[in-house]
């Protein structure tokens, strides 16, 4: 096939429709890519429940393999199985996923040995390069001497080192719906909370990547639809909705209300806290709450801002040494678990969090919870720059306005602040706006929403 990389090598992955946009031919392409960037001896894959998945990473441990390396296959796994396996075995990773996209999309996340991440500008541009010379010029001679591929079931384990770091055994019995999307978290889910003091009623654990229930994106509020009515019915205390590779966590208090996850960030960020003594840095996107640097320093830690995206934040955790990392999108990042992103590790901590004290969960986290916030709105534009400029103009003469632009355009007052950043790969503006209470932050989103959709 004719392959436009351009438009499936993001910043920091490989994503776009199957066979459309990429295929076997073109991921064993990127296999020995893989190999040649990073130079690695021996690698670790492993696929999501996508159709495609299973023929797409072994097509991409075939190339690995011709170019001298050999390949540890660990089959159906997460995403952030996917990083322990690198941690554990300090193998460079290839995970095949489209996290929430549709069914027709599949995808590669790429990390060097120890889950340090790949992207743009750590390798990424390379690999893309290379695929792209020999997809027009053939596949490269294979090395000498080929490697192996075997397999290795990682499961038991992973779910051991996760259970290693948060105790539950002495939690008060809770009754968890856990809504796994038809995703990876009805693989990683039973084996995680096997044994433990829990009542878990599980929705749409079976493996399928047609999505047959609902998109596996709980970003979407209306994929939440389903947990919240049978967290009601249930009677739960908590409801837990997983992403489509599973490295997402996003929870539902006991009377099926979401809960943001800037107050879940808070909240481990506390746990992490104290774990660590009292001190420890906690790195934050710009779009979390002004609730998470609060409680950080309220707990003795030290508080640092970054843009929004993994490859920044575990970048920062490396920088700074820093404990724990969260985001507004529901990614959560910690020290002990190679810097890596894990939504499983941030459910057990907010499982033990409300296990260890006898109040329901929206008491809980009311108090992680102190600001009303608009979530991400996007809008189609047709000048990105042209409309952020707009809005420079018109708040920058205000009285008491300052503005920033680390990650696009932050506006903050006293009483609220805005951050509008424009999508890396759509004619689009994200906004997300905070304010003390909802009538000032409803005002501030309804003010910016007009200068963008101007």
């Amino acid at each position: 096939m004719a392959a436009d990389l351009s438009q499936i090598v993001k910043a920091y992955d490989v994503r776009g429709v199957v066979p459309d946009q990429w295929d076997e031919e073109l991921a064993e392409l990127f296999g020995a890519a893989f190999v040649r960037v990073t130079d690695a001896t021996a690698i670790v894959t492993g696929h999501d429940m996508r159709p495609s998945s299973p023929g797409l990473s072994r097509a991409f441990a075939r190339g690995a393999a011709a170019q001298g390396a050999d390949v540890t296959e660990i089959g159906l796994c997460s995403t952030d199985q996917l990083y322990y396996a690198s941690g554990a075995l300090h193998l460079p990773g290839a995970m095949f996923t489209a996290s929430h996209n549709p069914a027709r999309y599949n995808g590669i996340k790429l990390c060097r040995a120890g889950a340090a991440p790949v992207g743009r500008d750590t390798g990424l541009s390379d690999i893309r390069r290379l695929a792209e010379e020999w997809s027009d010029a053939g596949a490269p001679a294979p090395a000498a001497t080929t490697g192996t591929i075997t397999g290795r079931d990682t499961l038991d384990d992973y779910a051991a080192h996760l259970r290693g770091l948060v105790d539950l055994t002495a939690i008060r019995p809770l009754k968890v719906v856990v809504d796994a999307g038809n995703g990876m978290g009805g693989h990683t889910v039973p084996t995680v909370l096997a044994g433990l003091p829990l009542e878990v009623v599980p929705m749409y654990f079976e493996l399928d990547g047609t999505f047959p229930n609902h998109e596996a994106n709980p970003l979407d509020p209306a994929n939440l639809v389903d947990l919240q009515a049978r967290v009601r019915a249930e009677g739960a205390d908590i409801g837990l909705a997983f992403d489509g590779d599973a490295d997402r966590c996003f929870v539902v208090d006991e009377h099926g209300d979401p809960v943001s996850p800037s107050a879940i960030t808070a909240l481990v960020a506390s746990r992490e806290l104290a774990r660590n003594g009292g001190s420890g840095t906690i790195i934050h996107n710009l779009i979390t709450s002004w609730s998470v640097p609060e409680v950080v320093r309220e707990q003795g830690g030290t508080p640092v801002r970054t843009r929004v995206g993994h490859s920044f934040i575990k970048q920062e955790m490396a920088t700074t040494g820093a404990i724990f990392g969260g985001e507004h999108s529901a990614h959560y990042y910690f020290k002990d678990f190679w810097n890596a992103d894990t939504g499983m590790l941030a459910a057990l901590h907010v499982l033990a969090a409300l296990g260890g004290q006898d109040g329901p969960l929206s008491s809980l986290v009311s108090s992680y919870d102190r600001y009303a916030g608009s979530g991400e709105i996007n809008s189609t534009v047709a000048d990105q720059g042209d409309r952020l400029a707009a809005i420079k103009a018109a708040y920058g003469d205000r009285d008491g306005i300052t503005l920033d632009e680390l990650d696009g355009l932050t506006v903050t007052a006293k009483d609220w602040w805005f951050n509008v950043r424009p999508s890396n790969t759509e004619p689009l503006l994200r906004l997300n706006a905070e304010a003390r209470d909802r009538e000032i932050m409803e005002k501030v989103r309804d003010e910016v929403l007009g200068v963008i959709r101007a």
